[in-house]
């Protein structure tokens, strides 16, 4: 073992730790479990079942990060209202954070650097995204600036996000072939890991009311599992599929991560914190980066921001046991595992955003409950999460398991 791994593995008192790792199960937007559920309700129902998890009491939580990229009404005041709702006192002070599709790992990664700076001693970091009510026109600006759009770059930042997929595939030979086959992998993998119970122990069921399209009622519902996981997917059945951003592309509906609500909550302390409460602690926050790259294919980010954080930690890709990389389209999710050389069969064990959904928000929180929960299914310690960013940007980060 090399002295980089055995000091990441190492327990200092100083060490930012996670006390509890949870999310909610991801639904399909406007038609899944969560169709009628306010993002709001989501984030309640997460902060409660992560500090109760963690066995904090709430009075002890001083500040809150939420990641959400489609805020209603300007975002602080539902994550407020959220986190009183769900028990937590009004002397925890909140924030939401949008660095879009990687919001709710900024949200961990700003309460762990609160945490190692000395600011607080107890946090948490979490995501939420409802895209039945945040996703459409309605969260557009009527125009912008001609001046800053005469700037080729921040008139990339304008390409929609299926389009950069596009620009990724043409400039990286990257086959529809090849991108349907890592998809339907994606679909098969979660499909599997569903039946054989996998996301039990990283799912909060949440009771919540549904309205029955043909009756018009509500009726009470715990939901409790990902409804956008497809079995029997394979890459012949995707094959079939149009292609939804150019007549002659490869991105579609079924390669393409889906339109998701959900949210993550991670409960964190600092290592002597938690041994002086007596509270059990499941794994530790190493490191993360953002990096920018050009905004025309946005989709390469982790390419570059998964390098960084093993260079800031001295680590090789070979000691990391395993990946979780957003599949915002498997145009992007294949350059980058190919560009850093990443066995795929590290990466996305339990299938990706692809299968499982992507709630914009959440979907950096959502990886630290996957990823801790895979750790101890597995036996294994220390794993990367990572995801691309619209606007031409990438975020990674290093967790180790404590199970």
């Amino acid at each position: 073992m090399s002295s980089a791994k055995a000091n990441i593995l190492a327990k200092h008192e100083n060490d930012v730790v996670i006390l509890a790792a949870v999310r909610t199960a991801l639904t399909k937007g406007r038609k899944g479990g969560f169709k009628d559920t306010r993002p709001e309700e989501l984030l309640s129902g997460v902060l409660r079942a992560a500090y109760t998890r963690a066995r904090v009491n709430p009075a002890l939580i001083e500040d809150i990060a939420v990641g959400n990229v489609l805020p209603p009404g300007g975002g602080a005041n539902a994550a407020r209202m959220a986190a009183l709702h769900s028990g937590i006192p009004n002397t925890a002070s909140i924030n939401t954070v949008n660095r879009q599709c990687s919001s709710g790992l900024a949200a961990v990664n700003q309460i762990a650097n609160e945490i190692l700076a000395g600011q607080i001693d107890i946090g948490i970091g979490a995501g939420v995204e409802s895209m039945t009510f945040g996703w459409g026109g309605g969260s557009l600006p009527d125009g912008w600036s001609p001046s800053v759009l005469a700037n080729q770059e921040s008139e990339d930042c304008l390409i929609p996000m299926g389009i950069t997929s596009e620009n990724v595939a043409a400039d990286f030979g990257i086959s529809r072939e090849t991108q349907d086959k890592f998809a339907a992998q994606s679909f098969q993998k979660a499909a599997v890991a569903q039946k054989a119970g996998k996301f039990k122990d990283e799912i909060a069921p949440l009771k919540v009311k549904v309205i029955d399209p043909k009756t018009e009622k509500a009726i009470e519902v715990v939901v409790d599992a990902d409804d956008g996981i497809r079995d029997g997917v394979t890459a012949e059945s995707l094959s079939k599929l149009k292609p939804s951003f150019r007549k002659d592309g490869s991105t579609h509906a079924g390669n393409a991560s889906q339109i998701s609500d959900g949210a993550a909550a991670v409960v964190l302390t600092r290592r002597s914190v938690a041994k002086r409460l007596g509270l059990t602690i499941v794994g530790k926050y190493v490191a993360a980066a953002a990096v920018g790259v050009p905004p025309r294919i946005m989709g390469v980010g982790p390419a570059y921001a998964i390098p960084k954080v093993l260079e800031k930690t001295g680590l090789s890709k070979d000691d990391v046991d395993f990946y979780e990389i957003n599949e915002a389209f498997a145009s992007q999710a294949v350059y980058s595992v190919d560009k850093i050389g990443i066995p795929y069969g590290k990466v996305n064990v339990n299938g990706g955003a692809i299968a499982i959904g992507h709630p914009l928000g959440c979907t950096g929180a959502r990886q630290i409950a996957t990823g801790l929960n895979i750790a101890k299914q597995r036996s294994e310690r220390i794993f990367v999460t990572s995801m691309c960013i619209g606007s031409g940007m990438g975020m990674a980060a290093m967790f180790v398991s404590e199970h």
